[in-house]
Parts: structure tokens; sequence; C-alpha cells
């Protein structure tokens, strides 16, 4: 058990220590809480796989803290997995075609495996539609919540006012 602890406070000090350099980077608090409630959201996006390359490309073409938005999406990724059957559910009420994925269900066993792809792809689209109609709000909301909370830190209030 002891090995168990230690490694967890190691792995702990060394997520510190992460934060501290990010923090001396001179991230603005606004920057980093866009950066982090971005790598959330995204890493919410209700398709396995490809959180982590989109996180990659948003954070190189919009000059975000790569470890940063990378450290918000590996977090969020346990409710990844969770969040998927309630986002296609929201997304097949919003598109109004829950009748049609019941009577589906039954169906999907006795037909050809394109007809299968093509009944998963459109559930990836009801999922992807409902979790987009969240993650604007959400980004916005965890942005606002997260710079109060971040400006607080002295050594990111420090390189704000700095900058």
């Amino acid at each position: 058990m002891t090995d168990k602890s230690s490694t967890k406070r190691e792995s702990f000090s060394s997520l510190k220590r992460k934060a501290v350099l990010w923090v001396r980077q001179g991230i603005s608090p606004r920057r980093l809480a866009l950066t982090l409630a971005l790598g959330f959201a995204i890493g919410c996006i209700p398709v396995v796989g490809i959180p982590t390359l989109i996180c990659a490309a948003l954070a190189l073409a919009l000059r975000l803290n790569l470890p940063a938005i990378q450290a918000a999406n590996y977090v969020v990724m346990p409710l990844q997995l969770v969040l998927i059957v309630p986002f296609v559910r929201l997304g097949g009420w919003i598109l109004s075609s829950v009748r049609n994925q019941q009577a589906m269900g039954g169906a999907l066993l006795h037909t050809s495996p394109l007809n299968v792809m093509t009944h998963m792809a459109s559930l990836a689209g009801q999922a992807m539609l409902a979790w987009l109609l969240i993650a604007i709000p959400a980004v916005v909301l965890m942005t606002l919540t997260l710079t109060v909370v971040l400006r607080r830190v002295p050594a990111l209030a420090a390189s704000e006012a700095r900058g």
C-alpha cells in the first residue's frame, strides 16, 4: 500500500511542477481558463479516439498551451464514456428520431453490415449535435468561472498584470 500512496504523491507533485511551469510561461488567467475549458469540452466529444487529435490541432492553431489542453482532455476522458449514451439520446430527441431508433434496434440484428454502419454513423451524428449544443455554452461558462478562479492564483495574477 505504501508504494501506491507514494506513487500517487509523486504523480501529484509532478502535476504540480507542470502547473508551475505553465504559470511561469506567462499565460494569462483568461487564456489558461479558455485552454482548460476547451480541453474539458473537447474531451467529452462522444466519439472515442478523436478528442486528443482535435485538442492538439486546436492548441496549435490558436496558440494555446498544448500540455494544459491535453491534461484537461485526459482528466475528462472517463466522463466522455459516461456521456455517450445521454448525448445519443439527446441528439435523437432533438432530431425527433427516438421512435426510429427503437424500431431499428431489433431490425439491426437482421440487416447488412452496411446498414449497421449507416445506423451507427447516424447515432454518432446525433450525439455530436447534442454535444455541440451543450459544449458551446459550457465553454463560455467554464472560461468565465475559471478566469475568476485563476485570477486568485498569485503567479497568474502577476502575469496578467505584466501583460
